[in-house]
């Protein structure tokens, strides 16, 4: 083609994706290898590899840790009692496998090549993207779940009853269109080798152009991973704000910084990183590529990039932890846990406690039966 391409325009391909092609093909060539050009990105790849590897490490420990421990507040102490409930449910399950990925990406970052297998790949790639279009499509759905339950509470009685029955199917709905969208990300992306390197990224067809794809790659991750929440949960919580802001509740205040806060996140995690890909189509195989606008644009995706990986951290605690009863819950599982490492010593009062936490478990769930984790 004769024009300079950067090459990280796959959205699930690594941060250290920067180096670019003055070949007939640019899918031929690897993320982290990078072919002479007056224009060098070697200071990119080398900011990629010092900051990735311990970024990615950071996410995937604190937001294992926070959507494991909804998981199993949920599993042993807390019943799914509304959809909420159940969205939130599934939201920590796919954020804890999306950050499960994170530590081989970061090795394959400090090593600079796939030091992987091929059925590794493949499957690493898919999780990768099943699982962050699964998170973000439940975020849309706990938006309309909340505008129904407050905007619409006097008449919404009968559609959350149905919703809740037929909750399995809802939720499989969403795993089934996340699945169907990162069909593509299983079939292209595999391990090969170029220049010597082994790399994990998409290999399209040679019938085809190579453009095309990313293009559609990108526009997927635009629709669903920014534009279907954004757009739910904007229109969602202005309304539930509005009717918040005319009900005479105490509570009402702080029902309205929780949602200013979800928002607020939401869009300080993903607007920089979706600024970055709109600005990367737009600019996909144009002849006028100004050297220093590439550096620019590499660095500010490597650090945008991590900056919404970090939202996958603060789900639980907008959506989980805001909640007092939920709060409650977290603290008898540290006591719980606290109370397993000193079981040898004092058995007898270990079990003495767990049949304490079960009773207040269960007076406590018996208090409301219908409410739901997420205070609003």
């Amino acid at each position: 083609m004769g024009e300079e391409l950067l090459s990280s325009l796959d959205p699930y391909e690594s941060l250290d994706d920067y180096s670019e092609s003055n070949s007939t093909s640019a899918s031929d060539y690897p993320s982290n290898y990078l072919p002479p050009s007056p224009c060098s990105l070697r200071g990119v790849r080398q900011f990629s590899r010092a900051f990735v590897p311990v970024a990615y490490s950071l996410v995937c420990a604190f937001g294992l840790l926070g959507n494991v421990l909804v998981v199993l507040t949920f599993a042993f102490y807390k019943k799914a009692k509304s959809m909420t409930d159940i969205y939130l449910l599934n939201m920590a399950i796919a954020d804890a496998l999306f950050v499960l990925t994170l530590p081989f990406w970061a090795v394959s970052h400090a090593a600079g090549a796939w030091v992987f297998s091929n059925a590794l790949c493949k499957l690493l790639k898919g999780i990768y993207a099943v699982n962050f279009h699964c998170g973000m499509l439940l975020l849309a759905c706990i938006s309309l779940d909340r505008y129904v339950a407050i905007v619409q509470a006097t008449s919404s009685f009968r559609l959350r009853a149905w919703t809740l029955t037929h909750s399995r199917r809802i939720c499989s709905v969403v795993w089934a269109l996340s699945l169907l969208i990162s069909t593509s990300t299983f079939a292209l992306n595999r391990k090969y080798k170029i220049q010597g390197q082994q790399v994990c990224e998409a290999k399209y067809p040679s019938f085809s152009e190579p453009i095309t794809w990313k293009l559609l790659g990108l526009g997927l991750e635009l629709l669903f991973g920014f534009f279907v929440p954004f757009v739910s949960m904007l229109f969602c919580y202005a309304l539930i704000v509005r009717t918040l802001l005319q009900a005479q509740n105490a509570k009402r205040h702080r029902a309205i910084r929780v949602v200013i806060a979800v928002v607020l996140v939401f869009l300080v995690c993903q607007i920089p990183h979706n600024a970055v890909l709109l600005v990367t189509a737009a600019h996909l195989g144009s002849m006028d590529r100004v050297c220093h606008s590439e550096r620019l644009l590499g660095y500010v995706r490597t650090v945008t990039e991590v900056l919404a990986f970090l939202h996958c951290c603060l789900n639980p605690v907008l959506y989980a932890f805001v909640g007092q009863r939920f709060r409650s819950y977290f603290l008898k599982i540290m006591k719980d846990a606290w109370c397993v490492r000193r079981r040898a010593a004092s058995r007898l009062s270990c079990a003495r406690i767990h049949s304490e936490s079960c009773a207040s478990r269960q007076t406590s769930e018996a208090v409301d039966d219908n409410a739901s984790s997420f205070t609003m």
